[in-house]
């Protein structure tokens, strides 16, 4: 754990204002991800070393954007191991996240990660997105799991219409990464996009996007 703290100043250098709880949450997450990938790989080999940085800060920079007040729902599709979801229940804990996958034992390392953490406002469900009929959500955000057109298909039917943030609609975010023009023409949608290196001045955002199509 002697390491953690100096890790963590990726994220501390773009956020500031964790309480003690939020600090040793982030803290945590190192030492929870390295042993559970040895035995359910939920995080490329090559990635786990760099986990603040591309995987934490990278699930953050939807916090960068988006300041959810309390009392949002908010879905996580195809949530993998737990990104963007995890972070983003660490960074809002009052936010409500339901993870979802269809894969069951990538969610039983992230129930496992939010049960270490206390994370009292994240639920998984174990599912095919397509097939979630008795919810719906303010906001639902994906990470580089789908095609946006497809993305957008599976969410425009769980968000509700009535909208709880003044800036932003009820909508569907996402990040994704590459050449996105194709992409997007062929969702025939019209996203506003970020690129996250405007908003963390680092390398390892080259070419990475944040996507919002509102409801």
């Amino acid at each position: 754990m002697e390491e953690t703290p100096g890790k963590l100043e990726i994220i501390t250098n773009f956020f500031s204002d964790f309480s003690d709880k939020q600090l040793k949450q982030l803290a945590l997450l190192e030492p929870l991800y390295k042993d559970w990938n040895e035995k359910i790989n939920v995080i490329s080999r090559k990635d786990i070393d760099a986990l603040y940085e591309k995987h934490v800060l990278h699930s953050l920079s939807i916090a960068a954007i988006f300041n959810f007040p309390a009392g949002l729902e908010i879905a996580d599709l195809g949530t993998g191991g737990g990104f963007p979801g995890i972070p983003l229940a660490i960074m809002f804990p009052e936010v409500n996240f339901l993870l979802v996958d269809s894969i069951g034992k990538k969610l039983k390392v992230v129930n496992e990660v939010a049960n270490a953490l206390e994370l009292k406002n994240v639920k998984t469900r174990h599912t095919r997105v397509e097939e979630i009929t008795d919810r719906k959500f303010d906001f639902i955000v994906s990470r580089a799991v789908a095609p946006l057109s497809d993305l957008w298909r599976w969410s425009k039917p769980l968000l509700k219409k009535e909208r709880k943030m003044e800036e932003f609609k009820n909508g569907l975010i996402c990040l994704k990464g590459g050449d996105l023009a194709r992409e997007i023409n062929d969702s025939r949608l019209k996203p506003h996009a970020w690129n996250i290196k405007d908003i963390f001045d680092l390398e390892s955002f080259d070419e990475k996007y944040l996507l919002y199509t509102a409801v």
